[in-house]
């Protein structure tokens, strides 16, 4: 057996042994915090114990933390740096919940339940752990870390508002869309908004557009990359629908022919720069300076506080009052299905179904 200090000042034991299987040798290894004569023989039982059952061919005995440590070495070589922060996010909330040193094999529904709603948090919330825990769960057992996840298909979602409540007053009428706009003092930001609106990508897309994106010849938007503000990177969009050519109707074309006009006129005399929505500490445009202007003078302007990917939900909101079906903006938006457009439409329709009673309310026909 062997010691090796890690990076964060706690000792990892390690011990080799012969594996049955392959006769070729195999490490074991346990981490605790002290180097002492103690948690040697600590660590000396502890790998003892891991050798015999994996020659013996039994399950290992691992901890919630021992798995979730495994995961993400597997996730920072596989996917983007910006989902794995979420899932590192993620995964670090569900083990402040079940406890890091939880024996995996030991856990079960009843004990999720009961643990997710111990903590208070809004069903939403405990949703997105519950998605996390079951996809590293399943992942554990993909790598036989985990002998049994029968128990995870009696896990029900927690009972949360219907996303189709939840997005009502999400989105602006034309008259607040205008008023806003009119109330905006800061160009970059108006212009900004303005763009979303009218074209209903999402901020990352927005960001990640260059010049040679805006392709005023064909009047199309090539969206093919999204921009994570968090990790300052351009990656790919976030599903194959994403990646999608939007037609520039009027209104967007003479902004973005203005736009990209403006943005030529800049590199006369600033050093070259493709980028169309430009930062100003970074080469693109900020994520959380836009979100908070737009936070803090939407309450201003028109009295409530909206999101960047409000502007999302206006631009399908306003399509479906001028009569465009769903299948045209659901690809315009790059939606993998189209049940947020449709959770979207039938707000829209009740909406003016309403209108139509109110005209109809006074009419005299006798």
């Amino acid at each position: 057996m062997w010691v090796e200090e890690t990076k964060k000042g706690k000792y990892k034991y390690i011990e080799r042994y012969t594996d049955p299987l392959t006769g070729k040798y195999k490490r074991v290894s346990i981490t605790l915090d002290k180097n002492s004569s103690q948690a040697q023989k600590q660590a000396q039982k502890a790998l003892a114990e891991k050798i015999r059952r994996a020659e013996a061919g039994e399950p290992e005995k691992i901890t919630l933390g021992e798995l979730v440590g495994r995961y993400r070495e597997e996730q920072q070589k596989t996917i983007k740096a910006s989902t794995y922060a979420r899932n590192y996010s993620a995964c670090k909330s569900i083990m402040n919940i079940l406890g890091s040193d939880t024996i995996v094999s030991r856990i079960n529904a009843g004990y999720i339940r009961e643990s997710f709603l111990a903590t208070g948090k809004e069903p939403v919330t405990l949703n997105e752990f519950l998605t996390r825990f079951k996809a590293l769960m399943r992942w554990g057992y993909r790598n036989d870390y985990v002998s049994d996840i029968t128990y995870l298909d009696k896990l029900e979602k927690f009972k949360d508002t219907p996303h189709r409540i939840k997005i009502e007053g999400k989105f602006l009428e034309s008259s607040e869309l205008s008023e806003l706009l009119s109330g905006m003092t800061v160009k970059k930001w108006r212009d900004l908004t303005e763009f979303l609106a009218l074209s209903g990508l999402r901020f990352g897309e927005a960001a990640a557009l260059d010049l040679p994106d805006i392709d005023l010849k064909s009047r199309m938007i090539h969206v093919s990359k999204t921009y994570d503000s968090a990790h300052d990177i351009v990656t790919s969009t976030k599903t194959a629908t994403s990646t999608r050519d939007v037609y520039m109707q009027d209104q967007l074309y003479q902004l973005c022919r203005r736009l990209k006009a403006e943005r030529l006129s800049d590199n006369i005399v600033l050093p070259m720069s493709v980028v169309f929505f430009s930062g100003t500490k970074r080469e693109r445009i900020e994520f959380d300076c836009y979100a908070k202007y737009l936070r803090e003078n939407s309450e201003r302007i028109i009295g409530r506080r909206i999101t960047p990917h409000t502007l999302r939900h206006t631009h399908a909101s306003l399509l479906m009052e001028q009569g465009i079906d769903i299948g045209t903006i659901s690809r315009r938006l790059g939606h993998s299905n189209s049940r947020v457009t449709r959770e979207i439409y039938l707000h829209v329709t009740e909406k003016l179904k309403e209108k139509e009673n109110e005209k109809l309310k006074d009419v005299k026909l006798l």
